[in-house]
């Protein structure tokens, strides 16, 4: 559930209020609102923050052996103080910005190296002395079928010839360019230095990069002092901005007063007030405004608090207004990271590696992590899933033994996927016939049902005491009845008529139409409802190409839980490849290691192509398809309390 916050405003004198903001740390219990603060100690709190995170990515992109390794955390230092840190920081990146320019360096003068490459040995000092004694040279390159036109009056000396151009030097008599000397001729602009200069300048400026990188290999063993003082900083960062940002009044008298607001769990409010009156601050209470933005605090059961791992990871956070779906998240991903994993033999796998991880933990003293607890609920789910589907490694049902097959559920059991099934409502096949597949779309659509059913008995239970509940039961049924239309539409018409034939008796097709027609009518008529029907009739109208298109994509949710079964479908012909691949090499004694490595390895691909079908899918449809039909945007942000940080 999401905790219920009390907006709390707290007044001390400002004399007193860097005091009272180091006490209120200490009770680490408000969320205190966004202030801006200034002064140049929090832009030097900012400033040696930056530095220190600069020095720290630069080491931390130096790589290491093990022995260099050993070496480095053997003799890591971290009992400097504040002021080392940023004075070794600053020297960090001093160095890095000289290791830079020093490669730019050396990039230039290996292009100018290039350039004059096919001219030899270049020394512009050796133009210089020809010059003062009246011998003017210039370098050129030129086309060859062009050299021959060079007017016979012009002297020149030819170097080489490669690639059809021609190398020359000109005889020059002036600085003007002579006449007869053709357009394709281009002068090779002399070099500041020699090109022997040029070269051991790259060799110098390359052992400086070696004695750079040996000294920021060395400083790694600042490692550590550098991420705390990096941590140190936040809290000085934070402490500062929230004490130069807060409220005061500037009149300078004795009992002037400073002020700041925040938010507190209503189960910490009593933490909060015997802190206010042992330090004799004043304080106001109430409840938040509409548009207040509100930090939000889940409080769960120690199980549903295991999708608390994903949900951090992905970022996602209810608005204090929305709902808390943690229970429901973890109950639907369970299911869908089964159906996509697919395989009880991956889940094996998975609960086996969690099991043994956790036992670890257990052994030596520690909690077991949500993560790790998370990972052994889905690979459980996973083997559950593996053994209805009888799936297993890839394997064909008649590589299984006969005990897998007989705990498998038949209708949707790759052990009988050549049966075909009579639905439960129909006396013979003349209603048509279902296979597993079919059976298995089923299972999906009736997955979007529940859940999307889910989120809209929730808005009628908030809006119980709105006439938008009908709105909310209108969609409800309209979700009923369309369920059947995408059953005719993509499963079978024959099974799950629109028209025509009828499940026990009743036109199924028509009451589908019904409630669809119904259900789109009362959502027109009351979901936009506040104070008046005419107003949400209104409202409505306005927005009639989007309540039109609501209902395709009522439709478009439901069938977009189809993915479920078919990224898993995917999975398993990966699996069932791998396994054909590595098939011929089982009978051959000398292959056996290549058939091993082949299976480790397609199998391993695949349960990572696995894992990222369901960030991308199994979280899509809990986060987007459910969340629309709650009317939530995951627009909140998490409670995090002024309090001392570990």
């Amino acid at each position: 559930m999401i905790v219920q916050m009390k907006k709390v405003s707290i007044v001390v004198l400002e004399k007193e209020r860097k005091q009272a903001l180091e006490q209120l740390k200490e009770v680490g219990v408000v969320h205190l609102e966004s202030v801006e603060g200034s002064g140049e100690k929090l832009a030097a709190y900012k400033e040696a923050s930056s530095c220190a995170y600069s020095a720290n990515a630069i080491l931390t992109e130096i790589k290491l052996s093990k022995k260099d390794a050993k070496t480095i955390k053997k003799n890591t230092v971290s009992s400097l103080n504040a002021d080392e840190v940023l004075s070794k920081c600053k020297e960090i990146i001093d160095l890095s910005e000289q290791k830079k320019r020093l490669f730019e360096s050396i990039a230039a003068n290996k292009a100018e190296l290039e350039r004059l490459s096919l001219w030899g040995s270049v020394n512009p000092q050796d133009f210089e002395f020809l010059r003062n004694k009246n011998v003017d040279l210039k370098m050129f390159e030129i086309p060859e079928d062009k050299y021959y036109s060079i007017d016979g009056n012009i002297q020149t000396i030819c170097v080489n010839r490669n690639k059809k151009v021609v190398r020359f030097l000109l005889v020059s008599c002036g600085a003007e360019r002579p006449e007869g000397l053709p357009p394709e001729a281009f002068e090779v602009p002399m070099p500041v230095v020699s090109t022997d200069e040029i070269e051991k300048s790259i060799a110098f400026d390359t052992s400086k990069i070696d004695e750079i990188n040996g000294f920021l290999k060395a400083s790694l063993i600042y490692t550590e002092a550098i991420s705390e003082f990096i941590h140190s900083l936040e809290s000085d960062i934070e402490f500062e901005t929230v004490y130069s940002g807060m409220g005061k009044e500037t009149e300078g008298k004795a009992y002037d007063l400073a002020w700041i607001s925040g938010f507190v769990p209503v189960d910490s409010i009593e933490t909060l007030k015997a802190a206010v009156s042992k330090n004799s601050w004043a304080m106001a209470i109430c409840d938040p405004a509409e548009e207040d933005e509100v930090p939000t605090k889940l409080k769960n059961n120690k199980f549903v608090s295991l999708i608390y791992p994903l949900t951090d990871f992905l970022g996602t956070v209810p608005g204090y207004h929305e709902y808390d779906i943690s229970g429901w998240f973890l109950l639907f991903f369970t299911v869908f990271f089964g159906m996509i994993f697919g395989d009880g033999g991956y889940g094996a796998l998975v609960t086996v590696v969690a099991l043994i991880a956790s036992l670890k933990s257990i052994f030596s003293g520690k909690k077991v992590s949500p993560t790790l607890g998370l990972v052994l609920l889905l690979g459980v789910a996973t083997m559950a899933w593996g053994v209805v589907t009888c799936t297993w490694f890839g394997l064909t049902p008649n590589q299984l033994p006969d005990c897998l097959k007989a705990m498998s559920i038949p209708p949707i059991s790759n052990a009988y996927d050549t049966v075909e099934w009579i639905p439960f409502w129909a006396k013979d096949t003349s209603q048509g016939t279902l296979t597993t597949a079919n059976n298995l779309q089923i299972f999906c659509f009736t997955l979007a049902l529940i859940q999307l059913c889910v989120a809209h008995v929730k808005g009628m239970i908030r809006y119980r005491k709105s006439l938008k509940c009908i709105g909310e039961f209108g969609a409800f049924i309209e979700l009923i009845g369309m369920y059947w239309v995408v059953l005719s539409m993509v499963v079978n018409s024959t099974v799950f008529p629109l028209s025509g034939g009828d499940v026990y008796g009743l036109p199924a097709g028509t009451i589908a139409i019904a409630l669809v027609l119904g259900g789109f009518l009362l959502s027109f008529v009351f979901s936009n409802y506040v104070d008046s029907v005419l107003k949400s009739v209104l409202e409505s109208v306005k927005n009639i190409i989007s309540v039109l298109l609501g209902v395709v994509n009522v439709f478009s949710d439901i069938v977009s839980y189809i993915r479920l079964w078919a990224v898993g479908l995917a999975g398993a012909a990966i699996s069932n490849t791998v396994n054909t691949m590595a098939g011929p090499l089982a009978g051959r004694a000398v292959m056996f290691g290549a058939m091993i490595l082949l299976l480790v390895f397609g199998h391993g691909l695949n349960m990572i192509l696995n894992l990222l079908s369901v960030i991308v899918h199994g979280v899509r449809l809990n986060t987007l398809e459910f969340s629309n039909h709650l009317g939530m945007s995951w627009s909140g942000f998490k409670y995090s309390p002024f309090s001392k940080k570990n």
